[in-house]
C-alpha cells in the first residue's frame, strides 16, 4: 500500500506519540493535532488520507469535528477512539460519517489493522468512482490480424511488463489510446487506467485535474480533489495531446517524474506517487519540441520507447 497521510488528534501527547510512531512503522506520514481546532487548521492546510480521533478534548471534542468536517463537505474518512464509550455516542459518531468506533485502552494492533481496513476501502471507493465514470464512457478494443498489427501487439507485449515512460505517435484516430490500455492491461501493475487529454481541458484547469487541489485553492474548490496523477499511482496515466500543455506546467510534470511527489493545488504537502506515463501526440514530437511546444527535457523522460 502506497503511503498515506495520516492526522492523529488526542489531548493526550503520549497517546499521538504511540499512534504516531505505530503509523510510521506501517510507512505512512503522520501529523498530529490536540484537539478538533487544531485538527480543522491542519486540514485547511493540507488533504489527509484518514483522521484517527479522541472523542473527548477540550476546545472541540470528536463530535463537534465530525460535524464540522461533514457541514464543510470534507469526505476524509474518520475513526473514532475513546475511552467513554456508550451506544449513544457510537451511533451519534457514525451518523456523522465515522467509520470505525474503537474502546480504549485497545492493541495497538487493533488500530493498525482498522487503518489498513479503512484505507484499503478508501482506495476501493475512489477506484469505484473512476471506473464508474470509465464505463460510461465507453472503452474500445483493438481489431485487426494483419502482419503490421501482428507487429504492434508483439511490441506492446515486450514493452509492457517495464517501468518505462511510452511515447505513442499516430494520426488523430489512429488508436493510441487504444495502445495505452493495451499497455497497461498487459504491464501488471495494480492500479487504475487513467486517460486525461491535455487539449480538451482548458489551460487554467489543467493542473487541478493532474495534480488535485486542496479546499479553497481557488473559487469553487470547495472540498480537497484528488488528481488523476495520484489516481493513477501504481497503475498508469495516460496523457493524450502532450504537446498542447502548457509550458510551465511541462516543468512541474517534469518534477513529479524526477522526484516521484506531487503537491495538490494550494497545498505544500508532498504526496508519494508511483507514475508509469504513456503520452501521445498526433504531432511529430521532435518537430513540436524544435517549435517550442513541449520542453526538450520532458520529451527525452517520457520518449523512453516510441
Amino acid at each position: 500500500m502506497n503511503a498515506k497521510r495520516i492526522l492523529v488528534v488526542d489531548n493526550e501527547p503520549k497517546m499521538r506519540r504511540i499512534l504516531e510512531l505505530s503509523l510510521k512503522n506501517l510507512g505512512h506520514e503522520v501529523q498530529q493535532a490536540a484537539d478538533g481546532r487544531e485538527a480543522l487548521a491542519a486540514i485547511e492546510q493540507g488533504a489527509f488520507d484518514l483522521v484517527l480521533s479522541d472523542l473527548r478534548m477540550p476546545n472541540m471534542d470528536g463530535i463537534a469535528l465530525l460535524e464540522a468536517l461533514r457541514e464543510r463537505g470534507e469526505d476524509v474518512p474518520v475513526i473514532v477512539l475513546t475511552a467513554y464509550g456508550t451506544i449513544e455516542t457510537a451511533v451519534a459518531a457514525m451518523k456523522l460519517g465515522a467509520v470505525d468506533y474503537i474502546l480504549r485502552p485497545f492493541e495497538i494492533e487493533t488500530i493498525e489493522l482498522a487503518v489498513s481496513r479503512v484505507l484499503a476501502m478508501r482506495a476501493v471507493q475512489l477506484e469505484n468512482r473512476f471506473l464508474r465514470d470509465e464505463l460510461a464512457r465507453g472503452w474500445g478494443e483493438f481489431i485487426g490480424t494483419s502482419a503490421p498489427m501482428r507487429q504492434l501487439y508483439e511490441l506492446i507485449g515486450q514493452v509492457a511488463p517495464a517501468r518505462s515512460n511510452v511515447f505513442v505517435v499516430g494520426e488523430t484516430g489512429t488508436g493510441k489510446e487504444l495502445v495505452a490500455r493495451a499497455l497497461h492491461e498487459a504491464s501488471g501493475r495494480s492500479g487504475l487506467f487513467v486517460p486525461i487529454n491535455c487539449a480538451a481541458i482548458p489551460a487554467e484547469l489543467l493542473e487541478s485535474e493532474l495534480f488535485g487541489h486542496a479546499r479553497g485553492a481557488f473559487t469553487g474548490a470547495l472540498r480537497d480533489r484528488v488528481g488523476k496523477c495520484e489516481l493513477s499511482s501504481g497503475g498508469t496515466i495516460f496523457l493524450d495531446e502532450i504537446t498542447e500543455m502548457p509550458l510551465a506546467l511541462q516543468a512541474k510534470l517534469l518534477r513529479v517524474l524526477q522526484e516521484g511527489v506531487i503537491e495538490r493545488l494550494g497545498s505544500n504537502a508532498s504526496i508519494p506517487v508511483d507514475l508509469r506515463v504513456v503520452a501521445a501526440t498526433n504531432r511529430d514530437p521532435q518537430a513540436a519540441v524544435d517549435e517550442g511546444l513541449l520542453r526538450r527535457d520532458l520529451y527525452f523522460r517520457l520518449n523512453v520507447v516510441r
